[in-house]
């Protein structure tokens, strides 16, 4: 079953199409502008939905997991990705940076507190947002959790993945002198911001290939080519987050905060067979922080468009909205 068919059928599970009813570009400071869109019931319960990469943007598709007639659905483009501007930009872009935009948001938009909603890069902002601001979430629902963590990187970069996906790891690490494979992130990422727009863009569709092939469990290991603008802000983002352990004080950082959030439920949806984010992190993240519910989807494995996973968090979020 290839990626197409897999979106098809994850279809079913979510609300029809709709159109944001506020568009507006905000201005964080240091020189950028984030977009941000609000779709659904305008005096609806908010929630503000953070998107993967970094630098993945977000998507129409993203406002579908929820009752546009029940929730206030906030979406918005971290710096340097989607319609944010300046693009593919990683000065004054890091993870505090972003919280703080977060919370720019909420006040611009005049809401006390809300349901936060993300997904692999999407759940790390999220933890460390409401670890952050524990005041501030209401509810936090988690997709596909990475814990920003040196062992996970490992797992990823470090070839574990690559054992799965002999063939697409070898087209990842081909590129790479043989001297250079010890610390791919760092080899990237002197091509990544080379100076030379032509090399940039061909490595970055090489570190986007090699996770987009990973993110479905019916991959067949082909992603097509990914258009070299939204590709090179994808990599050269996670590049830089990732060189700079996402910019947390110590390896860690986010399970030794967990006591910050006990009070605030939360629930995991995780694919069983997830290759880029393995259940483990979500496993050791649910036995810290007793306030949530770990739904482990079989069959299923990262993306948001899987069916198993679209399904589970719409009928997560339909439960919420209940409430």
């Amino acid at each position: 079953m290839d990626k197409f068919s897999d979106q098809k059928r994850a279809v079913q599970y979510l609300y029809p199409p709709v159109d944001p009813f506020d568009q507006r570009m905000l201005d964080v400071g240091q020189g950028h502008r984030v977009y941000v869109e609000q779709c659904g019931n305008p005096t609806g319960i908010p929630v503000i939905v953070l998107h993967g990469g970094p630098g993945g943007g977000c998507s129409p598709a993203m406002r579908r997991y929820f009752d546009p007639s029940i929730f206030r659905v906030i979406l918005f483009d971290q710096r340097g990705c989607g319609r944010s501007r300046p693009h593919a930009s990683v000065t004054h872009n890091t993870t505090w940076h972003l919280v703080d935009d977060i919370e720019l948001i909420r006040r611009a938009l005049d809401i006390d507190d809300w349901i936060v909603f993300g997904g692999s890069w999407g759940a790390t902002l999220s933890l460390i947002y409401a670890e952050t601001h524990p005041d501030r979430a209401r509810h936090l629902v988690l997709r596909g959790v990475f814990l920003m963590t040196q062992a996970e990187l490992d797992w990823f970069y470090g070839g574990g993945a690559g054992k799965f996906w002999p063939e697409v790891w070898a087209r990842f690490t081909g590129p790479i002198p043989e001297d250079e494979r010890g610390d791919l992130i760092e080899a990237y990422r002197r091509r990544l911001f080379s100076g030379d727009m032509p090399q940039e863009t061909r490595f970055a569709k090489a570190w986007s290939s090699w996770e987009n092939a990973l993110a479905s469990i019916h991959s067949s290991g082909s992603t097509g080519d990914s258009p070299g603008e939204y590709a090179r802000a994808f990599a050269r983002l996670e590049n830089h987050y990732f060189s700079n352990a996402g910019f947390l004080d110590f390896d860690g950082q986010i399970l030794a905060n967990v006591g910050r959030i006990a009070h605030i439920p939360g629930v995991i949806v995780q694919g069983r067979y997830d290759m880029i984010c393995p259940p483990e992190s979500a496993y050791r993240l649910a036995e810290a922080w007793d306030n949530c519910e770990l739904k482990i989807v079989r069959n299923a494995g990262h993306a948001l468009s899987e069916p198993g996973i679209s399904a589970e968090l719409v009928r997560t979020m339909d439960r919420i909205g209940g409430r």
